[in-house]
């Protein structure tokens, strides 16, 4: 397949400043991985640059194979006892006020990781205040993981549906868009007071009826938040990019997801989930 060409619309800055250095810095001497890093984001720049991250936990090696993602597949790491606490650590130096925590698949744990997820969450809460967003995976559907999330008590919990349901066989093979449709229901019904969030990459070759579909979808469950970002690539071996939605495709989703009742949407070339999670939330508790 021929390569296409990046468009003029498709162009992240990576500053460089001393509070990115710092913020490398820490990470390094924490021993924290950072889905920045680990999925080859095209904001990780911009973000260190304003002293923030979105961790990585559970270790930096994904028991799914997914044709999107950059970060490393294979036989899972043992867990690390301490990371939650070095992660709590890292949003009290960072002086963090909203901190947004996801993890690789763990299918190999009975309970997907589920128990690590809160005990961040915990230590967190003992040396900050800052609001908490979790971008989890599905958890294979175990419903004993998810009330552990929901004791928990995070102020938005985000599990991302990805792509449509027609390219999943292709794009995420190990994982079922109906049952992450029913981990954000569930999580909707079990955290009634919290923000439900989700987010799709489009650029796969899908159909603009069918991200419609997607986002009617997402509200039925009870989405609150939606993110909507342009594919790209990590390498040669990954899924290719098929189109380069234009800027005024985008902002066409983004109003088709306020009328359907989204409260927070965020939808551009490169909007990614933890993309101004903080501004999305704001923003949405401000109306």
């Amino acid at each position: 397949m021929t390569k296409i060409p990046f468009p003029d619309w498709i162009r992240a800055k990576y500053p460089q400043n001393e509070k990115l250095n710092q913020t490398v810095a820490l990470l390094d001497e924490l021993r924290l991985h950072t889905v920045c890093q680990s999925a080859r984001c095209p904001n990780q720049g911009g973000c260190f640059a304003d002293g923030t991250a979105t961790f990585l936990i559970l270790g930096n090696i994904c028991t799914r194979s997914c044709r999107f993602c950059a970060v490393n597949k294979g036989k899972a790491e043992p867990l690390d006892e301490d990371e939650p606490h070095r992660v709590a650590e890292a949003v009290k130096r960072m002086k963090l006020d909203y901190v947004v925590i996801t993890s690789v698949t763990r299918d190999d744990l009975a309970d997907g990781g589920a128990a690590a997820f809160a005990e961040t969450i915990r230590q967190i809460r003992t040396v900050s205040s800052c609001m908490i967003e979790i971008l989890t995976p599905d958890f294979m559907g175990n419903c004993k993981a998810l009330q552990i999330i929901a004791d928990a008590q995070p102020t938005v919990f985000n599990h991302n549906v990805e792509t449509i349901p027609r390219l999943y066989p292709v794009i995420r093979p190990q994982a079922d868009y109906q049952r992450s449709l029913w981990v954000l229901l569930t999580m909707r019904n079990l955290l009634p007071q919290a923000k439900i969030k989700s987010g799709l990459m489009v650029g796969f070759g899908e159909r603009k009826e069918e991200v419609v579909g997607v986002l009617e979808d997402l509200r039925k469950a009870g989405c609150d938040f939606i993110t909507i970002g342009q594919y790209l690539a990590p390498s040669s071996v990954h899924h290719p990019v098929i189109e380069f939605i234009h800027p005024e495709q985008f902002t066409e989703y983004e109003q088709i997801a306020l009328s359907l009742g989204f409260t927070g949407v965020a939808s551009g070339p490169l909007v990614r989930s933890s993309y101004h999670a903080k501004k999305i939330y704001e923003s949405a508790c401000s109306e």
